[in-house]
């Protein structure tokens, strides 16, 4: 099995919420009415539904990230007088800036640019606009030699780092909880879910559709902000408001900057330079698979007893998903607190 495959099939701690018909993530009807001529030209040709379904989603992020930038998802009008061209490919470059920061490898940022560069060419060969914003100004043809995560031990430093609440917020939202900085940037009251026996997040919209992210650690510190930002009047439920008035949460680019100001801070690089937000959901994919090779060891004894040298066939024919989801649970809690609670002793 893929890693991929293992997290959502064997070990069942994924996202819960099977994939739904997509909706678009922006409110501009016309802008929406162009995007379904676009698929429906494409459902002409030879793609395949699952092809379609991951450009839909793909090109879906892009939107939200332009509406989140500058302030509209309106981009055909920005694209019908040749005058304002340097400035959309300023405007478009910015929303790749994102994608950058955002995707995990290189492969998957030059699918969202092959995407993103195919849907302006339609618009401008159907007459829709008068030029086409991509430009390929970053270098996601070379192989980058890896990606570097956090260690525990860094975030345990940027923990300690943390001057306030919100800034501890940011610190397990990325390293604890694995969420992209758009995710954490735009997270609302109504995603939280405590009152459980397991507490999660819930997000309607992710990069693959609707999920579930679990709440192992750190639940105190969000309940915490919820309680303190209850007492705003006016507060709209955005667990990270904007002082611009103009907008209701902040952007992930703020809270990027801000996870750099921390880790100046704390003293903490990562090959010399500033670690990204980036580099602390690598951290939670890192913890998680020590989280992993620590249930499988504990289970060798038990797969011996019953005569198998894999521990896996255990895992996944002897234990009910609730006992996967709880060792996994209760293995990467451990995970978590070694680096989070070391930060009270530094």
């Amino acid at each position: 099995m893929t890693l991929t495959e293992f997290f959502e099939q064997a070990v069942g701690l994924g996202d819960d919420t099977p994939p739904e018909t997509r909706s678009w993530p922006i409110d501009n009807e016309q802008m929406i009415e162009y995007l379904e001529q676009y698929f429906r030209s494409q459902q002409r040709g030879s793609a395949a539904e699952t092809t379609l379904q991951s450009k839909r989603s793909r090109l879906g992020q892009f939107l939200r990230h332009y509406d989140d930038l500058h302030g509209t998802a309106a981009i055909v009008s920005r694209i019908t007088d040749v005058a304002d061209q340097p400035e959309e490919i300023q405007r478009v470059t910015a929303v790749f800036d994102v994608l950058d920061e955002e995707l995990e490898s290189n492969d998957s940022k030059r699918r969202y640019r092959s995407d993103i560069d195919d849907l302006y060419s339609w618009l401008v060969d159907r007459g829709y606009g008068a030029f086409n914003p991509v430009r390929y100004d970053h270098e996601w043809d070379v192989a980058k030699r890896d990606n570097p995560a956090l260690a525990p031990a860094q975030v345990g430093s940027l923990a300690a780092a943390a001057e306030n609440i919100e800034e501890r917020l940011i610190v397990l939202g990325l390293c604890a909880w694995g969420l992209r900085r758009s995710e954490l940037a735009t997270l609302h009251v109504e995603n939280v879910e405590l009152q459980t026996e397991s507490p999660y997040l819930s997000f309607d919209t992710r990069k693959n559709g609707p999920g579930t992210v679990a709440l192992i650690y750190g639940q105190d510190a969000l309940a915490d902000r919820i309680s303190q930002l209850s007492d705003r009047q006016g507060w709209d439920g955005y667990l990270f408001p904007s002082p611009d008035a103009r907008r209701d949460h902040v952007t992930g680019e703020t809270l990027n900057r801000r996870f750099k100001s921390i880790a100046t801070r704390a003293d903490v690089r990562v090959r010399g330079e500033l670690p990204t937000s980036k580099m602390g959901r690598r951290f939670w994919y890192s913890a998680y698979a020590d989280a992993v090779e620590m249930v499988i060891e504990r289970l060798q004894s038990v797969a011996h007893e019953q005569g198998s040298s894999d521990p896996m066939v255990v895992f996944r024919n002897y234990l009910s998903e609730e006992k996967r989801r709880e060792y996994l649970r209760d293995a990467m809690y451990e995970r978590l607190a070694e680096a989070f609670e070391d930060a009270a002793t530094q």
